[in-house]
């Protein structure tokens, strides 16, 4: 299987009728059910994959990009599911009470709903990769890294306002009582985590570094954008994998 060119894919109205939300149950911290969401391309083929967002802004920064390799997997006859995390985007469920853990749990949920054959993580989204589901980890990240550049960003808004924070002060108070960090209100539980969790490097997870794709990463510019080279050159990298 190849990643089909730009003439090739169908018609905005035809991948407008192609791509679509889908529920799916996820668990929840306390023991119960909810439901959550998913942008899907499903017709029911074999090949099926799970894509696990990338965490905070770099998601926000990320999600065209992510929607645009499912546009290409599509194409080559791939069914493809980007999950909202519980506590991001249409989740109603509070930031507040997530953790990695539990994060890894609900991808697990979407895994099994999906009857997901691969896994794809974007980034920090490698810290929440199920054990079970081989697949691929595009530029993965440290938790400690995501949380430092929070915390950055933070102090240089509080510099702006004539207030001085320290990175140490705040990381200790974030273990302590949760913190909030550009706009995400991040429960203790989950900033102690990211504070600890590296990608998991295990037999069944390629890591796609960034230099295979081409160009600097799409979370490093100030606002979301999309690369369609870099999309091509992803998706073939999956579209490889799968075919093995």
């Amino acid at each position: 299987m190849a990643p089909c060119s730009l003439s090739q894919r169908r018609s905005a109205t035809d991948e407008v009728m192609a791509v679509k939300p889908l529920g799916w149950s996820c668990p929840t911290p306390d023991g119960d059910e909810r439901d959550e969401y998913a942008l899907a391309f499903d017709q029911g083929r074999k090949p099926r994959l799970l894509i696990i967002p990338a965490l905070f802004d770099e998601g926000n920064k990320l999600r065209r990009f992510a929607v645009e390799v499912m546009r290409r997997l599509d194409g080559a006859g791939v069914d493809s599911f980007l999950t909202d995390l519980p506590g991001t985007n249409e989740s109603l469920a509070k930031l507040t009470t997530q953790s990695l853990d539990g994060w890894t749990a609900a991808m697990l949920a979407a895994a099994n709903t999906f009857r997901a054959s691969h896994v794809l993580a974007l980034r920090g989204g490698s810290l929440i990769v199920p054990k079970v589901i081989p697949g691929w980890s595009y530029a993965p990240v440290k938790g400690a890294t995501i949380l430092r550049q929070l915390i950055r960003a933070r102090i240089l808004a509080a510099r702006e306002l004539g207030r001085e924070e320290t990175q140490d002060g705040l990381l200790a108070d974030g273990c302590a009582n949760g913190l909030e960090l550009c706009g995400y209100k991040l429960g203790a539980n989950l900033v102690r985590q990211l504070q600890e969790r590296e990608p998991e490097a295990r037999a069944g997870l390629a890591v796609i570094d960034q230099d295979m794709i081409g160009g600097s990463g799409l979370w490093l510019r100030a606002e979301p954008d999309e690369d369609r080279e870099q999309a091509d050159a992803l998706a073939a990298a999956v579209l490889v994998g799968i075919a093995r």
